[in-house]
């Protein structure tokens, strides 16, 4: 039997994370000591009184039935109280808050709600790859819009042309930013309403590192911004901000219609978050303030520490502002994915090739705090010792 895989299926590169498992999985068989510094996966654990939260609610026989899709009106009107007491925003948890699974689950789904084969979507580049591949999935045409050094990795939307921003349905913005790091100021985000408002186009702002920034800086919600409330829609994450990768559970907020929207596309599709981990949701934004200090203490030491390192062998890198990610440009003489390559075969240290991310992000690497202090310490000797 002829197996034949769909175009959606066949025109998507390899999903950049699963082909470094893979490889870290070969080396692993070979015996060498790896340290990972590829994926964004905190290395601390949940604090515990999610964890509590979570063990009583699953006890509960009314959390094993299933969940409404959009997701329990205490958890909604529990990440509306954070997002008002974070952002100063206010949102009507009964239509402007949409429960997800995750909120990688929420921006995959989006262009299912908006976009129609041949429609474009405007995608930064280095980007998320989930925003280009939830597009093609919709039969959408992905616009890149490049994001530059010198101009401080925020798109340029003067460089859109007319033709290209009045086809365009979705503006996909990330900030602060992965994997660059980049943040942006009100005045970006202004610009970018005016530009949405001009065109009629929907954004999509992916904040899921809004809660994880250095130095006593807090960054902004786009929903901060007059007019964004009805042009936009914000993707939230509990992952990074309490710990909670493996837990899969995030929200949208913004514009009640986008909410909508998306939320008729979840309900034909997946059956919503276990019931018991919205509990716990409930649990971390109920019980502690963001940016939580305990966090940011543990990645500004980590960061401070590869800082430190990259500088003395060499490697031009700027302190990021925010995430938990460095955005190094490499060597002259490699490509992104040579100069990882050598990194992990030479000196079994695991990066995320730029080009990974788009095109545009060739000639970087990018590398992740998630490895306590000694492993970065040691990555950095390992580096020393390779020569490039």
């Amino acid at each position: 039997m002829r197996i034949e895989k769909a175009r959606r299926i066949a025109q998507l590169p390899p999903y950049l994370f699963a082909e470094i498992d893979r490889k870290k999985t070969e080396l692993r068989k070979k015996g060498m000591d790896l340290i990972d510094l590829g994926i964004g996966d905190p290395d601390t654990p949940t604090p515990k009184p999610i964890i509590e939260r979570l063990k009583k609610a699953s006890e509960n026989p009314k959390n094993h039935r299933y969940p409404a899709y959009e997701g329990t009106f205490e958890f909604r009107s529990a990440a509306a109280e954070w997002v008002e007491r974070r952002f100063g925003v206010r949102l009507d948890p009964g239509t402007e808050v949409l429960c997800l699974i995750g909120s990688k689950e929420g921006i995959a789904h989006i262009p299912l709600a908006f976009v129609d084969p041949g429609d474009t979507v405007l995608i930064p580049s280095p980007g998320y790859p989930v925003y280009s591949v939830s597009t093609l999935f919709a039969g959408g045409i992905p616009y890149v819009l490049p994001l530059r050094k010198e101009n401080h990795f925020l798109p340029n939307l003067a460089e859109v042309p007319k033709t290209v921003a009045e086809k365009a349905k979705l503006l996909f913005i990330n900030y602060p930013n992965n994997p660059t790091s980049a943040i942006a100021e009100r005045s970006f985000f202004e610009e970018v309403v005016a530009f949405a408002q001009r065109y009629e186009i929907i954004v999509c702002h992916d904040a899921a590192y809004s809660e994880v920034a250095f130095d006593g800086f807090q960054p902004p919600s786009f929903l901060e911004v007059k007019g964004a409330k009805e042009v936009a829609v914000e993707f939230h994450s509990l992952s990074k901000t309490f710990n909670m990768t493996g837990w899969r559970i995030g929200f949208a907020a913004g514009c009640a219609d986008i909410v909508a929207s998306l939320g008729k596309v979840k309900n034909n599709i997946d059956s919503g978050v276990f019931q018991a981990i919205q509990e716990a949701g409930i649990e971390a934004f109920r019980s502690f303030d963001t940016p939580r200090p305990e966090i940011i203490q543990v990645y500004e030491r980590r960061r401070d520490v590869l800082l430190r390192g990259l500088r003395e062998i060499g490697l031009e890198v700027d302190p990021p502002k925010a995430t938990f990610y460095f955005w190094i440009e490499i060597p002259r003489g490699y490509t992104s994915a040579q100069f990882a390559t050598l990194l992990l075969e030479q000196g079994g240290i695991v990066v995320t090739p730029g080009n990974g991310f788009g095109e545009a992000g060739e000639g970087y690497i990018r590398m992740a705090l998630t490895v306590d202090e000694s492993r970065l310490k040691e990555a950095i000797e390992r580096l020393k010792r390779i020569k490039f």
